[in-house]
């Protein structure tokens, strides 16, 4: 099963989830619930921490959760933040960290960084989270859109276009869609 946030990531030979964790698990629980999936992949737009160009195209099997006042250690977590789906071909060297906020300050990059967290999305962390629960394999693949720093929402306006343009291209070329 091949899914998408929705709205402005919308693609025909997807299901979309909602944006964000929340609107994303709820969703995809639901969809899982009435036809579990023997796989699911993700498919969207993300943020980088620096380490990729505007365009690259990134698969990831790991994400996770991990907000800026973590590294300002101005709070913590009792949870695992942390997820990496199995079963699936795909690299996890590239950690996709998920939030409801988007970045918008390079100062930060320097601890995604030395955590191996490449990419932000808002939504992969849940769609792993989700997968892990009901045991199905499950993978991302991203295209980068914009930077995140104090540019992030405008460069992403700017980039979605051509940027969901070479992501469908993309996986209509790797799956035989």
């Amino acid at each position: 099963m091949i899914v998408c946030a929705g709205k402005t990531e919308l693609f025909s030979f997807a299901y979309p989830i909602g944006v964000g964790l929340i609107e994303s698990a709820i969703n995809l629980t639901r969809l899982t619930l009435f036809d579990k999936p023997e796989f699911l992949l993700f498919i969207g737009s993300a943020g980088c921490y620096g380490q990729y160009e505007i365009f690259d195209i990134v698969q990831s099997r790991g994400a996770s959760q991990i907000e800026l006042s973590f590294w300002q250690k101005k709070s913590y977590t009792p949870i695992d933040n942390v997820v990496v789906s199995e079963g699936m071909n795909v690299s996890h060297e590239t950690i996709v960290n998920s939030s409801n906020y988007i970045t918008t300050d390079k100062s930060t990059w320097q601890y995604f960084q030395k955590a191996g967290i490449g990419l932000e999305n808002m939504e992969f962390f849940s769609l792993l989270q989700v997968a892990k629960e009901f045991e199905i394999p499950a993978a991302g693949i991203f295209v980068v859109t914009n930077y995140c720093d104090e540019n992030a929402h405008e460069m992403y306006q700017k980039n979605i276009r051509q940027g969901m343009e070479k992501l469908e291209g993309f996986v209509k070329e790797k799956f035989q869609i």
